[in-house]
């Protein structure tokens, strides 16, 4: 049988060989983390539309563990379902993964973390970049939030099977853990729409938040934001092509089938194609973070559920038409937002950056008294 701890040496070089993983000491850590106790004896695989269920009797023991020990996101849980629940193939949302290791030591490595801090993590999942941080740190030092009661209680069974003992706390990741405070660093494993006063309350000065920016439009940007002595934080988007489901209290509202309204049609001045750009879509969602994005056959839409409000583009000779219905102009906005981003030469997501305070929240392209765009309350 294939040894768990040969496959754990040999993703932990796989990390290095990639740059994900610089620091001896996370190495030590991957090393010594059996992934496999986070994982259970069954993961969903997109299949089509679907997630289907992979159990470890069907592979057999190497090539589940092979699986395990692979650079993959093993989704857990599908619309609340888990996948040692599901009676057969799902379809629906991803509600919980166990992500892919890199992602998790980027995220660890970008927080900057020493022997000594104190870390909050948002969003306990399997459990497996908690037991991680627990040998690097020490369990006294680890505090970890899980929203979902389910998941929270496979974590806890799963961290004491590996030998781990941190703080486990049941509730709203948004809220923090006020009686752990304060940290050193806090790192979210899941997206937010805007950074939570408590998160900013929580942490010493000088202390670290590391999380992606993410909202409706699904389009997400990876940070680190310095929190300084006057309660203001401030930091760059790293440029790096990650996303994160988004916390549950952020999640998009449910949405009814979108049907087409005709509304008032003019030309586009900006190609929707230009959305599949990575930043082009970050750009979109920062001039319109209440508005969803659907790609359509022909072109996309974008769907404003609490104001009714809709855009949508068509082909039309050589260019697009655009259809705006409802109070807000939301292609308007995003073509304004977009044309701005040209014309400061389209750079990547390493050119934005964030400031943070408790009444306030802005991301800016090229320095804090650029171009800026507030996030949602």
């Amino acid at each position: 049988m294939t040894s768990s701890t040969s496959l754990r040496q040999g993703l932990a070089d796989e990390l290095a060989q990639g740059g994900q993983l610089t620091d001896p000491a996370w190495r030590s850590a991957v090393e010594a983390v059996p992934r496999e106790l986070f994982l259970g004896d069954t993961v969903f695989r997109p299949n089509g539309t679907q997630w289907e269920p992979v159990h470890r009797d069907q592979l057999g023991d190497d090539e589940w563990l092979r699986r395990v020990y692979s650079n993959t996101t093993w989704v857990t849980q599908v619309e609340g379902i888990s996948a040692s629940s599901a009676l057969g193939p799902l379809s629906g949302r991803p509600t919980s993964s166990s992500t892919l290791p890199s992602l998790v030591l980027r995220m660890l490595e970008l927080a900057d973390i020493r022997e000594g801090d104190k870390v909050l993590e948002i969003g306990t999942g399997t459990g497996y970049s908690t037991a991680i941080l627990c040998h690097r740190l020490g369990d006294e030092a680890v505090c970890s939030v899980e929203y979902d009661e389910g998941l929270a209680a496979t974590a806890a069974r799963q961290l004491q099977a590996a030998g781990c003992s941190p703080h486990l706390i049941t509730g709203d990741g948004l809220r923090g853990y006020q009686d752990g405070a304060d940290y050193d660093s806090v790192i979210a494993t899941c997206a937010v729409r805007t950074i939570p006063p408590s998160w900013l309350w929580q942490l010493r000065d000088g202390g670290s938040i590391v999380t992606t920016i993410s909202g409706w439009m699904l389009a997400s940007g990876l940070i680190r934001l310095v929190l300084d002595e006057e309660g203001v934080a401030r930091g760059r988007f790293t440029g790096e092509k990650v996303s994160y489901m988004l916390a549950r209290p952020h999640e998009r509202p449910p949405r009814p089938t979108f049907y087409p309204h005709p509304g008032t049609i003019r030309n586009a001045r900006v190609s929707p194609e230009l959305l599949d750009d990575w930043t082009a879509q970050f750009v979109a969602q920062l001039a319109a973070p209440s508005a969803e994005l659907v790609r359509t056959g022909e072109g996309i839409a974008l769907i404003d559920v609490a104001t009714g409000s809709q855009a949508w583009t068509e082909p039309h000779g050589d260019g697009w038409t655009v259809h705006q219905d409802g109070p807000l102009q939301l292609w308007d906005q995003v073509e304004d937002a977009l044309a701005l981003w040209e014309k400061e030469g389209a750079p990547d997501q390493t050119a934005f950056g964030m400031t943070v305070t408790e009444w306030d929240q802005t991301v800016w392209l090229g320095d804090p008294k650029g171009p800026s765009w507030r996030l949602p309350a």
